[in-house]
């Protein structure tokens, strides 16, 4: 079995700041960013993963690599307990969340448990280093260069 990350959305959301700033405006956008944050920093590793959301689900989030879980009626942690619950080789879990209860729960079943402010830092960095990778790319299209020699040699 390949590892399994168990992802309390709400929870990671809170502690990456500027998907808590959207939260507050925008409680859909912050959760469409998130997965896309995770799916984005997940691509190219074999690891199935599932993100976690309190609620219900409001428009469909289409993600291609991990499942989006919403807890409709319950607590998100209460559906992340019954999926640790319920996974045979609970070694092979890591479950990212900063609330006691659930982290107390996952490392009493022998899970891995991330924080979320630590998951975040990693999911930021790879934002900003892939923002530097899309920079290079454009610096390196040769469709470009005469835009960039008008923009700092100015226009002749």
């Amino acid at each position: 079995m390949s590892k399994l990350y168990i992802i309390d959305g709400n929870n990671l959301i809170g502690k990456v700041r500027f998907l808590f700033s959207l939260q507050k405006k925008d409680k859909q956008g912050a959760r469409e960013k998130l997965a896309f944050m995770v799916e984005n920093y997940f691509q190219l590793k074999k690891v199935k993963v599932s993100l976690h959301f309190d609620g219900f689900e409001n428009l469909k989030i289409k993600t291609n690599n991990i499942k989006i879980v919403y807890s409709d009626d319950r607590e998100a942690d209460q559906k992340i307990k019954d999926q640790i619950s319920q996974t045979k080789n609970k070694k092979q879990i890591i479950v990212v969340t900063s609330d006691s209860n659930l982290a107390e729960f996952a490392k009493v079943c022998s899970c891995e448990v991330i924080s979320s402010e630590g998951f975040g830092k990693i999911l930021s960095e790879k934002k900003s280093k892939d923002a530097e990778e899309e920079i290079i790319r454009r610096l390196n299209n040769p469709e470009n260069i005469n835009e960039f020699k008008d923009l700092f040699m100015g226009k002749k």
